[in-house]
């Protein structure tokens, strides 16, 4: 993984100020993205292995126990049964990162072992957030100090809805400086925060702070990642980029279940950002159930027919 990190700058008022967003626009834009590019045979293959090594595969359940977090970090080394990988003339194909709570993350480093996937934790009382700051950052140094290599932090949505500007960038500052090492991605909750622009301006107040990338939602929220939404982060990510020459990361969670998900939300990347932005470094895939369509439609691709499910390990 590549050692960049987004070192942020100074919180810009005037920027956010002056955002406006055409909802419609958006929306339009967004409905064409699926349709854009017609993929079939071994290029979709492609793109849904591509997917893969972009998943963070998750799971942040009440009921998680150590094992199960084995059970998710044996399916993390070996997303894609080896028969349907040896038959494509792909090796070495694991997810992205593995993502579970403060609490499990030593036993998630336990079961990666020497593999090189990255444990992600979230943290900062997720997912709500409605903790005490000095609570929420001894959360993200208790993660570090298990071992976490990421750390997925959620903001206080309220500073956004009352336009808190400072008080939300001096927040996730702190929790960057809490973070030390570990790259750390801001959760936004958009579902949570009532139009684009304030998806716009939280974007941006996130990376100035030093996200080094910015997630649609907690996968609990009632309404998850969009393209729409997603759309106005990604235009955020570009102007951050083009205005400092830092790149952030991008990763949509929570609803994205198919394979034609996971090629929809690649072709949005490819087309706003551009090829680097489809690489693990800045582009994730939060998701628990995604790894189990993406194997199903590459079995059909190297068999010709849908395996019984019982021949794929759900994550």
């Amino acid at each position: 993984m590549s050692g960049t990190r987004n070192p942020g700058t100074g919180l810009d008022a005037h920027l956010l100020g002056d955002i406006r967003i055409n909802t419609p626009a958006v929306e339009r834009r967004a409905a064409t993205l699926p349709v854009r590019r017609s993929l079939k045979k071994e290029w979709q293959a492609g793109w849904l292995l591509n997917a893969v090594r972009c998943i963070d595969l998750t799971t942040l359940s009440g009921d998680d126990t150590p094992d199960r977090v084995a059970r998710l970090c044996a399916k993390a080394r070996q997303p894609v049964a080896p028969d349907l990988l040896d038959a494509m003339g792909v090796q070495g194909l694991t997810t992205g990162a593995v993502c579970v709570y403060p609490t499990m993350v030593a036993a998630a480093k336990r079961a990666l072992g020497n593999s090189g996937i990255p444990v992600a934790s979230v943290a900062t009382g997720f997912p709500a957030g409605l903790m005490p700051l000095d609570l929420r950052l001894a959360e993200i140094r208790h993660a570090v100090d298990q071992g976490a290599d990421e750390i997925d932090i959620v903001i206080a949505r309220a500073h956004v809805l009352r336009a808190e500007w400072s008080a939300l960038y001096d927040e996730i500052r702190a929790m960057r400086d809490a973070c030390g090492t570990a790259r750390m991605k801001a959760i936004l909750a958009t579902g949570d925060l009532k139009s684009l622009e304030n998806v716009a301006r939280a974007s941006h107040v996130a990376m100035q702070a030093g996200a080094d990338w910015i997630k649609t939602s907690t996968g609990k929220e009632g309404v998850n990642a969009t393209l729409p939404v997603s759309l106005v982060m990604c235009r955020a990510i570009r102007d951050h980029h083009a205005r400092t020459g830092h790149k952030v990361g991008f990763k949509p969670a929570g609803g994205l279940r198919t394979a034609k998900d996971a090629i929809a939300w690649q072709i949005l990347m490819r087309e706003e950002l551009g090829r680097d932005w489809l690489a693990p470094d800045l582009f994730r895939i939060g998701a628990s159930s995604l790894l189990g369509d993406i194997e199903r439609q590459i079995s059909h691709h190297v068999t010709g027919r849908y395996a019984a499910g019982y021949r794929q390990a759900i994550a």
